[in-house]
């Protein structure tokens, strides 16, 4: 009798080779618990894809998988990079692409989770082909931007392409920056290296995408509930230690969800309550929209619409879904 993974046969294994399950969905809709169920049905792994996840400096209000999580299966691209570290899409698609080659090398699924949706487009459809930035130019943007301010650098680039410029705040710092770093290193405008065709980061891949989608009230108490949980989990300590950096408010790391507000308890601009009010609000309004960018840009194979807090039937569902594939 042939020996079986899941109950697919070993001898399939080589199906397997460039296969990946996508579980998307906005924040606390239950994407960590269905890609760990699904790693260990499937010898997966699960492979992080939330924008604030990869810090180290803040896994409880991140919500990254606790210790327990990681002995039950293997996950990647936790934790990866210092809050100090003004990370980019590029920056975790490399890391993300070396992952998935690894685990496929060892006969594993990757279970690509996250509600970033940057993140998931750029692995499944690709990205523009823009070389990365030299280390001198982002320098020199850097100064730029400490000198003369964002809305200033937002001017000098509708000067030489405003076809960008019009599509961001002249208060995005980030967006800005690339935009400058785009054209002073590569002479050529971001508008028009986003016409060009889009680059393959995993051109053999298959894809089965799950979208959580809970309607709005069962999310809503999902992300009040766990907010307070992060709470009581020691959320505040964590921001302490963060403040205690002195860092740009500015980097990415310092903007995740119920970051700046507990930052402002902390540094004395509010008082508690205010903060997990605002902060609960923010996370609603985050979580709002995710769930419009995942049901109107993300091309699902299977969409689940409620939170996944363990229910078997739906398991079950994708198991037999995912198999039809391999």
């Amino acid at each position: 009798m042939p020996k079986t993974l899941g109950g697919i046969c070993w001898e399939r294994l080589g199906l397997m080779q460039n296969f990946v399950i996508v579980v998307a969905g906005p924040t606390a809709s239950g994407k960590s618990q269905l890609a760990i169920d699904l790693a260990l049905y499937f010898n997966g792994a699960v492979v992080n894809a939330d924008s604030m996840q990869v810090y180290k400096n803040t896994p409880i209000i991140a919500a990254c998988p606790n210790e327990n999580d990681k002995k039950i299966v293997p996950h990647y691209l936790y934790e990866m990079w210092d809050a100090s570290f003004n990370s980019s899409v590029v920056d975790w698609a490399s890391e993300a692409v070396k992952c998935i080659h690894d685990l496929w090398q060892n006969h594993k699924i990757p279970m690509l989770v996250g509600g970033t949706g940057l993140y998931l487009d750029a692995l499944i459809n690709g990205v523009t082909p823009i070389p990365e930035t030299k280390p001198e130019v982002k320098k020199k943007v850097a100064e730029m931007l400490k000198c003369d301010g964002v809305v200033k650098c937002h001017q000098l680039l509708s000067s030489f392409d405003a076809e960008s410029a019009a599509k961001l705040s002249c208060n995005d710092t980030t967006r800005v920056r690339r935009a400058l770093e785009v054209y002073f290193d590569t002479g050529k405008k971001l508008s028009d290296w986003h016409k060009q065709p889009m680059k393959k980061l995993l051109p053999s891949a298959r894809f089965f995408v799950i979208s959580l989608l809970p309607d709005k009230a069962e999310l809503d108490e999902r992300c009040f509930l766990r907010f307070d949980k992060m709470i009581a989990q020691g959320a505040l300590d964590e921001i302490k230690a963060l403040s205690a950096l002195s860092l740009n408010d500015k980097l990415p790391a310092m903007r995740a969800l119920g970051v700046p507000e507990l930052l402002g308890y902390v540094r004395g601009k509010y008082s508690l309550e205010d903060a997990i009010e605002s902060a609960k609000l923010h996370t609603r309004q985050y979580a709002k929209r995710q769930r419009t960018w995942f049901k109107n840009k993300l091309k699902a194979d299977a969409v689940i619409h409620q939170c996944y807090l363990g229910q078997k039937e739906i398991l079950e569902n994708l198991i037999y879904d995912v198999k039809k594939m391999l």
